[in-house]
């Protein structure tokens, strides 16, 4: 019998900024599009393997780097003040320390999201400041002695830019860089200024449900199968579609098999997908800017014709070009005000019409892959989703393949996983593939002793892990290669 996996907190700090924030800065004004994102949190996971140097030195590497982050991305230290402002208060980010009795190879083989979601930081049984908080990290150490930084982010203040952003100066101050610019934090407001919303306006960006009624499962295209499914659906393209819209096409189409029964007539679906606003306003919004410059735009399927592939991404590619030249354009208006207004109507009457929806967020060409605290790269990085069902979230694979997280009703996932057009092209939930040289070499110490230097082989890139019996970096040659299964 498996031993009952477990995850046990060490410790619950807050990380304040390093320099306190001054009195004018203190009220924080949200943009428009922030007051229509709700204060939920999403997250995201980075595994590391085992590497040096210890654990507690890791952790306490990454609070004091975290307090001189918040510096810069001081909102993040606040909490909500109002409708439309933060109160840039420096509570802090919640800081947690914890540790499990697995292994990282347990966690990576065939990830299960209940053991995942043990992962992300937690303010059960804590006070009203804490659930308050924006910011929140969990630090954990896995038996082998790999770890996980896991961070927990209210979307009221962030889209995915701003989280990569924050990453960026987190990682360069533990690196002991100093950032050449400062992020742009009142670039929302300035484009977009808050305004007196009706209330319906504020709770329809999204309905949340319980866990309890969804399901979530991953499923990694591989390269050479997105290849395919490209060429396959390109055939019947005027234009090459991208490795999003034909992923994307697929999982929609097998999503709404799923969800009618062979008797069932045909029901209208939708797709809201979001769209980066950044490089779409002018001037450009820089990447680095704090808050929500994300907005989505619906594709439908009206009858059951246009079910074919080629046909839904065509209606894809339409739909963000049609939503681009006018929606987008128009946003550069009045503050965006009239086109989020007409936007939240036209949502409502979508939503009125009994039809079948599903929200999709890209975080392709994102470089969450090459994140980095300090102690190499992560082999991998994950969200879980325990708010919203009928979701697909992409993300990218080292080999240029298309990694979907997809969540739907229990009774709809149990088809749609088994769906033989989804299984033609993807895989359901694979182990996240670790591989190793083990490398002997001689070096000179006092005993001449043979020591091994680790690599991990991740979908051909190879990530330096741990050097044993180290002794002043002096290597004098190489003595033996071989290639192993990394299994620990």
């Amino acid at each position: 019998m498996s031993e009952e996996i477990k995850f046990e907190v060490e410790q619950r700090r807050y990380i304040k900024p390093s320099i306190a924030t001054p009195p004018h800065l203190q009220i924080f004004k949200l943009s428009l599009l922030d007051q229509l994102f709700p204060n939920i949190h999403g997250n995201i996971t980075f595994f590391f393997p085992h590497t040096l140097p210890h654990f507690s030195t890791k952790s306490q590497l990454l609070q004091t780097s975290l307090s001189h982050t918040l510096t810069r991305f001081y909102p993040l230290a606040g909490n909500l003040h109002s409708a439309t402002t933060l109160h840039c208060n420096d509570v802090g980010a919640l800081f947690i320390q914890s540790h499990t009795n697995t292994s990282l190879s347990d966690i990576l083989k065939a990830p299960n999201f209940h053991t995942l979601q043990c992962l992300l930081p937690s303010t059960d049984n804590q006070t009203s400041t804490n659930a308050a908080m924006l910011l929140l990290v969990r630090f954990t150490s896995f038996r082998c002695g790999g770890t996980a930084v896991t961070i927990s982010l209210s979307h009221k203040i962030a889209d995915i830019a701003a989280v990569i952003a924050l990453l960026k100066t987190w990682t360069a101050a533990c690196a002991g860089e100093t950032p050449t610019r400062d992020p742009e934090l009142a670039a929302g407001a300035a484009l977009f200024p808050p305004r007196e919303l009706p209330a319906p306006a504020v709770t329809a960006s999204i309905n949340t449900a319980s866990s309890e009624n969804f399901t979530s499962r991953r499923f990694v295209f591989e390269a050479s199968k997105v290849k395919a499914l490209k060429k396959r659906i390109g055939e019947g393209c005027a234009f090459e579609p991208s490795r999003v819209e034909v992923v994307l096409a697929l999982i929609w189409k097998c999503a709404l098999s799923a969800s009618r029964s062979e008797t069932a007539p045909f029901k209208r679906s939708v797709l809201f997908q979001a769209v980066n606003l950044r490089p779409r306003m002018e001037p450009a919004v820089a990447d680095g800017a704090l808050g929500n410059f994300v907005w989505p735009f619906a594709v439908t399927v009206e009858e059951e014709a246009q079910l074919e592939l080629q046909v839904m991404v065509k209606r894809m590619r339409e739909s963000m070009r049609e939503f681009v030249e006018s929606k987008a354009e128009k946003l550069k208006e009045d503050g965006g005000f009239g086109v989020v207004m007409e936007s939240l109507k036209e949502r409502g009457e979508v939503m009125k019409k009994n039809s079948v929806v599903y929200k999709c967020s890209s975080w392709c060409r994102f470089p969450l892959g090459e994140v980095d605290f300090g102690w190499g790269e992560a082999v991998w990085a994950c969200s879980v989703n325990k708010m919203v069902s009928n979701t697909i979230a992409l993300m990218d694979t080292r080999d240029g393949g298309v990694e979907a997280f997809v969540t739907l009703d229990h009774h709809h996932m149990l088809l749609f996983q088994q769906h033989h057009h989804l299984l033609h092209y993807a895989l359901l939930n694979p182990s996240v593939i670790l591989w190793i040289f083990s490398i002997s070499i001689d070096y000179v110490s006092i005993q001449h002793q043979i020591t091994t230097l680790y690599y991990v082989i991740i979908e051909k890139k190879v990530i330096l892990l741990r050097f044993d019996n180290f002794y002043k970096g002096k290597i004098v040659f190489l003595k033996e290669k071989k290639v192993n299964r990394y299994v620990k």
